[in-house]
């Protein structure tokens, strides 16, 4: 039996505990018994990519691990990758000087994002633990299953930070600063959907972070394109996170767990709408500021960044459909082709 928000937030922590466990049992005994689908007896999650390397190929000891830093689901390792590219990107096109060292820059924010991402996300499965146990699609999980301690979830986090660290200590002294101060965003973030309405604002400010910490790695200091680029990827982060969200609107209904699907319902097109266009406008005043030194074909070129990526995000919420949980998942999904588009134009434009 499903429990009305106002039963949910009477609940104790430990009815919610044994109210979630119970909910665990049935989903694995409706799973045994063939009466509804869920993940593989092997422990593999809902949503994870099917027949990815982490189930086919990763010892056996590894998987509850890497399943809980989400290797076996790519596509938000892509989503904290791409805005670093990015401000790499317009940061050389600001200078005008590409140099050796760009290439660690770009290799070490590779790195670094799934390591952070993989920390991000153990954090994200700590603090939701109760949650998560909840909801159809994220009960699977190393934590609410069983599969992974608390104990262990927290030792594994700190050796994914420890390495990241040492990626960050080669970057300059003020890019080493932001990479310091990013870790504030990361750690409210899981708590935002507990007293707010925008936690996505707060996966945006976390998530797009890296846009300054690449520019400023190779600039040394942090220039107004970065800022607009950082406010065009919280925008990107607002519309492809609203669509995610929209899988969970109905559990999270229920538990009384907030987000901009469950606030915008049947205006969701309208917003993203107005993330899409935010997000264009934003991005190409960062390209403007950062290309403007340029000759005229470099900036018009750079500017078809963010024109190519807004036509992938008009595509996307053509095809919006809040009732299909596949076409949500698949359309979140698409956001990293949609990060990619840019790079190429970025590419050329330095090149004229």
């Amino acid at each position: 039996m499903r429990l009305a928000p106002v039963q949910w937030n009477r609940l104790s922590r430990t009815q919610r505990v044994l109210y979630m466990k119970a909910l665990k049992l049935r989903h694995e005994a409706d799973h045994m018994t063939g009466t509804t689908e869920g993940p593989e007896p092997a422990g593999q999650v809902a949503d994870a990519v099917p027949d990815n390397w982490v189930d086919r190929r990763a010892p056996a000891p590894w998987r509850p691990y890497l399943r809980l830093s989400r290797i076996d689901r790519p596509i938000g390792t892509w989503l904290l990758l791409l805005p670093c590219w990015w401000g790499l990107a317009l940061a050389i096109l600001w200078t005008g000087q590409p140099r050796w060292f760009d290439l660690w820059i770009a290799a070490g924010c590779g790195i670094g994002a799934v390591l952070m991402r993989g920390a991000g996300c153990t954090w994200n499965d700590i603090t939701d633990r109760d949650i998560d146990g909840a909801v159809a699609r994220t009960r699977s999980r190393p934590i609410p299953s069983g599969a992974v301690g608390v104990v262990q979830a927290l030792a594994w986090m700190g050796a994914q930070c420890l390495l990241a660290l040492a990626i960050l200590l080669s970057f300059n002294g003020p890019a080493i600063a932001l990479g310091f101060a990013a870790m504030i965003p990361v750690a409210i973030y899981p708590f935002a959907k507990r007293f707010t309405w925008w936690p996505q604002v707060f996966l945006g400010l976390a998530f797009n972070w890296g846009a300054l910490l690449a520019w400023t790695a190779h600039t040394g200091t942090l220039g107004w394109p970065a800022v607009a680029l950082y406010l065009a990827g919280i925008a990107w982060t607002l519309f492809y996170d609203t669509i995610y969200a929209h899988q969970d609107a109905e559990d999270d209904a229920l538990i009384g767990v907030k987000s901009t699907a469950r606030l915008f319902g049947a205006q969701s097109p309208a917003w993203l709408r107005r993330f899409l266009v935010a997000c264009v406008v934003l991005f190409a005043l960062a390209v403007i500021g950062a290309a403007i030194g340029r000759n005229v074909l470099s900036l018009v070129i750079a500017l078809g960044g963010p024109w190519a990526m807004g036509w992938h995000l008009a595509w996307q919420l053509g095809r919006f459909d809040p009732q299909d949980n596949d076409r949500l998942l698949t359309l979140f999904r698409s956001n990293r082709d949609a990060g990619l588009i840019a790079l190429p134009f970025f590419a050329v434009a330095l090149l004229v």
